[in-house]
């Protein structure tokens, strides 16, 4: 009895036949494409002419029949696959040994980095304030004008709420120009005793040669019912001793702040010059009373105070650096001195 399908067969393996010639002879990964349409291709695909000729098998062979071209389809596609495979294994194996090294050739140093200037004086100031009994607390960057202004006792018309002073985002948002807005968070988080520190980045529209629109700050806050102004010149003192040597020439000088009555400014004196001169360093102050009562709290019952200090002032101090644009260039031939 004759094979109705032996046509088809031979057909086929024809197919298969001629695809594991082509997919051999292939050279380039970039090629697989245009060799394997000349089989599965819409309009001259080798499979296109053999599915055109199942309409005309008797309904019986035709299961068969389709099987047996799903199954060449697969075989071809199969061949094709390996080609792929094998010039991705070549192309591999050809990186590599272009790229073999001569392990004869002497070595290479590893360029390792140095912990920037700023930020070594950041982790040694929140190491001595937490060796005093403060805190160490974190708060946004992005704040609102209630936090960095209203609730500071900074009235609407201050000068420090200009637009040349202040980055003010949309939604009554701004970039915090102070670590301040701490001292009114950590007083709504929690009741006093409070003896806090807030390290961090603050922003403000400087564009002189002399001052970054980016620059750090430390904020610290102590409330209590008995702190006073002794408790503030005992702390800042010990601090800077503990900074610069208990042999550092402190003083203090009124000064004004909004969010502080009295306010004082801190200031060391600075020998690097041939005359030597006093050097500010931070202010500080009793926090105002109305900054109290903002946070619901009675005047009579507690108070405290609070100071900030430039991080970047001091370690330009510490390390004897003479311009600020050294700290943000980024120059690794600086940077590597530390």
């Amino acid at each position: 009895m004759s094979d109705p399908l032996q046509g088809l067969r031979e057909g086929l393996a024809a197919i298969q036949a001629r695809a594991a010639e082509i997919a051999a002879a292939v050279t380039r990964e970039a090629d697989l494409p245009e060799a394997r349409a000349e089989f599965f291709g819409r309009k001259k695909g080798a499979f296109n002419p053999i599915m055109s000729e199942l309409g005309k098998l008797s309904r019986e062979a035709r299961p068969e029949a389709g099987q047996l071209i799903n199954d060449s389809k697969l075989a071809v596609e199969a061949l094709f696959e390996a080609a792929k495979a094998r010039l991705e294994a070549e192309a591999l194996d050809a990186a590599i040994e272009a790229g073999r090294l001569d392990v004869t050739l002497p070595g290479r140093r590893v360029a390792r980095g140095a912990i920037h200037p700023i930020q070594r004086v950041m982790d040694e100031l929140i190491d001595l304030f937490g060796q005093m009994g403060f805190d160490l607390a974190e708060g946004p960057e992005v704040e609102t004008e209630a936090y960095n202004f209203d609730l500071l006792n900074m009235p609407a018309d201050h000068p420090a709420r200009d637009m040349q002073d202040t980055f003010y985002l949309s939604g009554g948002l701004l970039l915090r120009t102070q670590t301040s807005p701490m001292q009114i968070r950590a007083m709504e988080a929690q009741q006093p005793p409070i003896r806090i520190i807030a390290p961090g980045k603050v922003f403000r529209a400087d564009s002189d040669p002399t001052h970054s629109p980016t620059f750090h700050q430390i904020e610290g806050l102590w409330i209590d019912e008995d702190v006073t102004i002794v408790h503030l010149k005992a702390v800042l003192t010990d601090f800077l001793h503990r900074l610069f040597g208990p042999d550092k020439k402190v003083r203090f000088r009124p000064s004004f702040f909004p969010f502080t009555e009295p306010s004082v400014e801190v200031d060391i004196w600075d020998e690097s010059g041939a005359e030597g001169k006093w050097m500010e360093v931070l202010g500080a102050g009793m926090v105002h009373p109305q900054v109290l009562r903002n946070v619901g709290w009675d005047p009579n019952k507690v108070q405290g105070f609070a100071f900030g200090l430039g991080v970047d002032r001091l370690a330009m101090t510490r390390y004897g650096i003479t311009h600020i644009a050294h700290l943000f260039t980024n120059d690794q031939r600086f940077l590597s001195q530390f």
